[in-house]
């Protein structure tokens, strides 16, 4: 979808794939560039525009975001959520006030505080609701609270999101339940105009096998719950079997790793390549010591004196039938016995229909009858979101549907109609040229840091280690800022070609008619092309460019105002690379020197360095990143052109009478970035001489 601006440019609302993988539409591409530059405040700050669990989803969250990151369609995704975890780990950021005229007024009750409740709850409340929270727990955080290992999430990342939700005005009652402490209709006595149901799914699933009654067989969910509330520890160093292939399976099957079992074992219908638990939770769940027996189907559990022995299985050889529904195809002639002495299913979960039986309606399988466009239930003003409408999901999907609610209760409140598919959803950019991807430079993707499973399986202290600062400044940069870049203005231009000879990218493309289209969605916004233009038809779309050019005079006029005699030194530099680590950000410069950080010195126009001389500033230092090392520049040509664009501010500045000596461009690695002092010296030295 293309818009054009007051100024003629060519703009987009579409989305990165990024952000919109993401079900609750985080501005990824942003914060990563944040990151990238130094800047975590301001990462934090754009997280918490549309996340209200930041550092759960930072610990936890499945990054639907990575699968659809356009890097990789040149190597490898951004680990966007490590970066998530960095950003609230090293960032100082409140949450915003809310914005917008939006007031709402009433009463809002909320069953459930879990992710797609504590969302909804959120949401609401920022637009004004009171808002109560009730869960039938102690605490607030629903499965990722109670069941999600302390070795993946440990209480106090919950903590930190739940008392910020507080902090909006959203009340909490703890053990408090529907349909014991409270119902439906004594909510609606006590005023509340409109409830929300967001139970999620806290029924473990077993399966009615021979052997199955008895001694030693376990639930996933009450079995996580032990462990994670109550330090349940297996005695004698058992053999546990799992039957499940799914993350909670995962779950189930490493922590009984460390809770003493001997040797753990799990079995599941699906093949390897079909098991639905994230491929990273397998690999480290056989890190841990797990033996996966993938395409098995508990047949019995075996007994000898009413001890449990094994496992009987059969080969599953088909999962689902032709039309993709669940229907296991097995071969009876081929069965073995997996030893064990524990059995836990960790075969699924579901809801309990029980709470509100006979005050909203329930269909034949215990399902709260719902009309997902509505987010309604058979109850006038009873909503319902999350897992107990919409079945397993991860925690950021039932975050998503937790937003989409809030907007639903809130349009009942305010006595407009609300259909869930009319929430607008901004389209996506195109994938990557695959001719342009191949420009592109290959750099590895930083893996988060993990304990070795021989330190993690002994304890249940979190296992992954987050990101150091370096690590994640190169990390971010990595991303190629889909759609942050350039945006043409067709009717300044005049198909002069320049953009075409100087994008290392191949985006701009000539017409058959003579015209020429820059690919704003091909665009790696490098920023070549902005100087380049003779009539400034190209702009870009994000607005850390204007913002670099616009710090400029302010800077000047500070360092003019407090040089104390000495020249005035603009200092231009990058803003990524070793420009970014925290020592170069907070530098105390000279009084005579100003910094100012573009984000590759690939974006500077002549001009901007002009106004600073204009200004009165005594001489210009400009520094980037050069081609070598750890912190080179991830741009193509850009030191070739930088080159050029500081040897013509030179013959300008000679044609003024003023020496093309003031001004310099150079490189510097990482390793080498102290040096800057040094030049910045040297200028202030030549310009103190005598002109000749």
């Amino acid at each position: 979808m293309i818009q054009l601006d007051n100024q003629g440019l060519k703009l987009t609302d579409t989305h990165p794939p990024c952000q919109s993988a993401c079900p609750l539409h985080q501005g990824c591409r942003d914060y990563l560039l944040a990151i990238a530059t130094g800047d975590f405040d301001k990462a934090l700050a754009i997280i918490k525009e549309t996340n209200p669990l930041p550092f759960v989803c930072g610990t936890i969250c499945a990054h639907h975001c990575e699968d659809d990151c356009r890097r990789n369609d040149v190597d490898e995704p951004l680990s966007i959520r490590g970066l998530k975890r960095f950003a609230v780990e090293h960032g100082k950021a409140g949450m915003l006030p809310p914005s917008g005229d939006r007031k709402l007024s009433g009463k809002v009750a909320v069953i459930g505080a879990g992710p797609a409740g504590l969302t909804a709850a959120f949401d609401l409340a920022r637009l004004g609701a009171d808002v109560t929270v009730f869960e039938r727990e102690d605490a607030a955080g629903g499965a990722a609270r109670h069941y999600i290992p302390l070795y993946r999430l440990p209480d106090e990342v919950i903590d930190k999101d739940i008392e910020e939700i507080a902090e909006q005005g959203v009340k909490f009652k703890y053990s408090v339940e529907l349909g014991k402490d409270i119902t439906i209709e004594s909510l609606e006595k006590e005023g509340y105009q409109a409830i929300l149901l967001a139970m999620g799914l806290p029924v473990s699933r077993g399966l009615n096998i021979a052997g199955g009654e008895g001694d030693g067989v376990l639930n996933a969910l009450p079995f996580l719950q032990n462990v994670k509330r109550k330090g349940f520890k297996f005695e004698g160093s058992p053999t546990v079997i799992v039957i499940g292939g799914g993350n909670v399976a995962m779950d189930v099957a490493r922590s009984a790793v460390r809770s003493g079992a001997g040797k753990v074992k799990l079995a599941c219908l699906e093949s390897a390549d079909e098991m639905p638990a994230f491929p990273w939770e397998i690999e480290e769940a056989k890190e841990d010591g797990v033996e996966v027996n993938p395409a098995w189907g508990p047949k019995a559990i075996v007994r000898e004196n009413g001890k449990i022995t094994g496992l009987e299985l059969i080969e599953c050889t088909c999962v689902f039938d032709d039309a993709g529904r669940f229907n296991p195809t097995m071969n009876e002639e081929c069965k073995e016995v997996l030893d064990g002495d524990i059995v836990i299913f960790a075969i699924g979960q579901g809801g309990d229909p029980e709470p509100v039986r006979g005050e909203v309606e329930i269909d034949e399988r215990g399902r709260i009858v719902y009309d997902p466009q509505k987010m309604t239930t058979s109850r006038k003003g009873v909503f319902s979101c999350g897992e107990v409408v919409t079945g397993p999901g991860t925690a950021v999907q039932a975050m998503g549907d937790g937003r989409a609610a809030a907007e639903a209760v809130a349009s009942y409140l305010e006595g407009k109609p609300f259909d869930k598919a009319e929430l607008e959803e901004v389209p996506v950019l195109d994938k990557l040229d695959s001719a342009v991807g191949e420009n592109v430079e290959h750099r590895e993707r930083y893996t988060i840091p993990i304990m070795t499973p021989e330190e993690r399986v002994r304890h249940f202290k979190q296992a992954e280690l987050g990101f150091d600062v370096e690590t994640a400044i190169l990390e971010a940069r990595r991303c190629l800022s889909c759609g942050a870049g350039a945006v043409q203005d067709e009717d300044l231009c005049t198909n002069c070609l320049s953009c075409v000879r100087i994008c290392p990218y191949d985006v701009p493309i000539v017409n058959k008619d003579g015209t020429v289209t820059i690919r704003y969605e091909q665009c790696q916004a490098c920023g070549l092309c902005l100087s380049i233009c003779p009539v400034y038809a190209i702009k870009f779309h994000a607005s850390y460019v204007e913002e670099a050019v616009d710090s400029i005079e302010p800077a000047v006029k500070e360092v003019l105002a407090h040089r104390n005699g000495e020249p005035a030194i603009l200092a231009i530099t990058c803003a990524y690379g070793a420009f970014a680590l925290p020592e170069f950000v907070q530098k105390e410069w000279p009084k005579n020197v100003a910094n100012v950080r573009y984000p590759c010195v690939s974006k500077l126009d002549t001009v901007d360095v002009l106004k600073a001389f204009e200004l009165g500033i005594d001489g210009v230092v400009i520094v980037g990143c050069g081609e070598t090392g750890k912190f080179a520049c991830q741009y193509k040509d850009v030191d070739y052109w930088t080159e050029k664009k500081v040897g013509h501010l030179g013959d300008l500045l000679e044609m003024l009478g003023m020496g093309r000596d003031r001004v310099t461009y150079t490189t510097l690695p990482g390793e080498e970035i102290s040096r800057i002092d040094e030049i910045i010296a040297e200028m202030a030295e030549k310009l103190k001489e005598p002109v000749s």
